[in-house]
């Protein structure tokens, strides 16, 4: 959805419980797609002209004897401080290429499966990104919040991708820096604007350069896939089940390419296409949070406190008024009763309105936030939940949620855009794509252009020729993961059915559709998986 946290961009989420800790690990979804395992540069010619992406490789189906170590490793499970879970710390190869060459710590949670009936193993869930923290989505809600028939079959488990929250975490900028980072104007007007810009991406990227040097190359999602593989023989599994949301879709397709006849019951819930290169993921993104700002804006002025307009007012009009306040902001930021002294101006207004484009659920306060900054003056309410979808506290401390972002989507594709000139053509059609968000979102794409490391991956195709029957899940107003992408992805996967959610809102799992629960929930019990073309709502 992006090449950084969107707008700079990212990405999953009942009860307000469960909106919190589903949005915190879906916001970022974004931009990640690679292969270095696939035969690089090699693209052929379809019948119809087009160029056709190779398909990512499987590796042998042994474990290659110097991977021995890290396949036989025993864990020693400890208490987590939360009720009902385990915590551990498993090492991986830094290079797959060279295991002798140092490890990564990464951290590992589970919760054992407590019900009766047969176990069916270990269940991995992970919540997306890249940079979403897989053991805090475990214990926050898929340990506690899945259904409980799966939680007492499966024992949950989780864990965090290399380079993200407790596993040697990808370091960047300090909380000040970020603050600024996140502030920056993403639509420049002029040449100090657009230099502002480039010069606030360009230290982004040397300070992660500079302080993550030892891991920055070895992010990818092909070796955090590879992770999880020694995850699965160590958690004694023959076979990996798992359900990953949007970026974690990527990932588990990933899996999947490179070790098909491991897959046990996998679930890919919004779907990301590994086909599209950089430039045309954060166009059709971008694409995706128009259709669902279109949804709200219908929505918004059925209600009587709509500050954008009233009844009868058409979604077009409704776009162009929240545009005319973010030109507003950008001349005069609003007070917004910030600690540090920061104020509502529009890019952390544009944030704190896509990040409400992620769940229905986040309608009604989107309406009281931009109420209150556009009728008030009071910017509280947006600053809230662009804070929110970035992840910094009230002391001002950030996660390293848009540093491994970035470091994962850089290494996984070339960049969407080689500098601003590019970007400035690009703009006709990011701005058709979204009148409200299309320039943000162009500009936001520029980020890795001055990444300190060169992308190991490329477009690709994975079929994962072998593997058990797989379960796409697309729904159809996504925002983050747009339905085609499901539909795409589907379609590459030999085993894959497509599940589609005919909704609004990122991902369908556990937010409130009984059909589309029940299937899934079948699926991951009995191994059944949807009938062909199965449509819920």
């Amino acid at each position: 959805m992006y090449t950084r946290p969107s707008p700079r961009t990212r990405r999953t989420r009942g009860t307000r419980a469960r909106t919190t800790a589903r949005l915190t690990a879906t916001l970022l979804t974004t931009a990640a797609l690679l292969v270095s395992a696939c035969s690089s540069g090699s693209s052929t010619t379809s019948s119809a002209g087009g160029p056709v992406e190779a398909a990512l490789a499987a590796l042998p189906h042994s474990t290659p004897s110097a991977l021995t170590p890290y396949y036989d490793q025993r864990l020693s499970w400890r208490d987590c401080g939360v009720p009902g879970f385990q915590c551990a710390t498993m090492k991986a190869p830094l290079d797959y290429a060279r295991p002798d060459a140092g490890t990564v710590r990464l951290a590992v949670a589970r919760k054992k499966a407590t019900g009766k009936g047969k176990p069916l193993g270990s269940l991995l869930v992970n919540p997306g990104g890249p940079g979403g923290s897989a053991v805090g989505y475990l214990q926050q809600y898929a340990g506690i919040g899945y259904p409980a028939q799966i939680r007492a079959r499966y024992d949950m488990v989780a864990v965090d991708p290399r380079g993200v929250a407790r596993s040697e975490p990808v370091e960047c900028l300090d909380g000040r820096q970020m603050d600024a980072y996140t502030q920056t104007d993403l639509t420049p007007d002029d040449q100090r604007e657009r230099d502002a810009l480039v010069a606030a991406d360009r230290k982004f990227a040397d300070s992660c350069g500079a302080r993550s040097a030892r891991l920055l190359r070895h992010v990818s999602t092909v070796e955090a896939a590879r992770d999880m593989d020694i995850l699965r023989a160590v958690l004694g599994d023959r076979k990996l089940n798992y359900v990953g949301a949007s970026y974690g879709t990527f990932l588990g397709a990933t899996y999947a390419g490179l070790f098909p006849r491991r897959v046990g019951r996998m679930v890919l819930d919004g779907a990301m296409d590994p086909t599209v290169d950089a430039r045309r993921l954060n166009l059709d993104q971008t694409a995706g949070f128009e259709t669902a700002f279109q949804a709200f804006a219908k929505d918004c002025v059925r209600h009587s406190d709509c500050p954008l307009g009233g009844k009868g007012t058409t979604p077009a009009r409704v776009g162009a008024n929240l545009q005319a306040f973010f030109r507003k902001l950008d001349a005069h930021p609003i007070p917004a009763g910030d600690a540090d002294g920061r104020k509502l101006g529009e890019s952390l207004a544009t944030t704190g309105v896509i990040a409400s484009m992620y769940d229905e659920g986040s309608w009604e306060q989107l309406r009281e936030a931009l109420t209150s900054a556009m009728r008030e003056n009071d910017g509280v309410g947006l600053l809230s939940l662009a804070d929110s979808y970035y992840e910094r506290d009230a002391n001002g401390h950030y996660s390293n949620l848009m540093m491994a972002n970035a470091a994962v989507n850089c290494l996984d594709l070339p960049p969407a855009f080689s500098g601003p000139e590019d970007v400035e053509k690009a703009l006709p059609e990011f701005e058709k794509a979204s009148p409200v968000f299309g320039p943000g979102l162009a500009w936001a794409s520029l980020n890795c252009a001055y990444w300190p490391v060169r992308a190991t991956g490329e477009p690709h195709r994975i079929e994962a020729k072998g593997a058990a029957p797989i379960v796409v899940v697309g729904t159809v107003r996504d925002p983050a993961t747009p339905y085609r992408w499901a539909r795409s992805l589907a379609g590459q996967l030999s085993s894959a059915r497509l599940l589609t959610y005919d909704g609004d809102g990122h991902t369908a799992y556990g937010r409130g559709s009984t059909c589309i629960d029940t299937a899934i929930d079948t699926y991951l019990l009995r191994g059944t998986q949807p009938t062909p073309g199965k449509r819920c709502s």
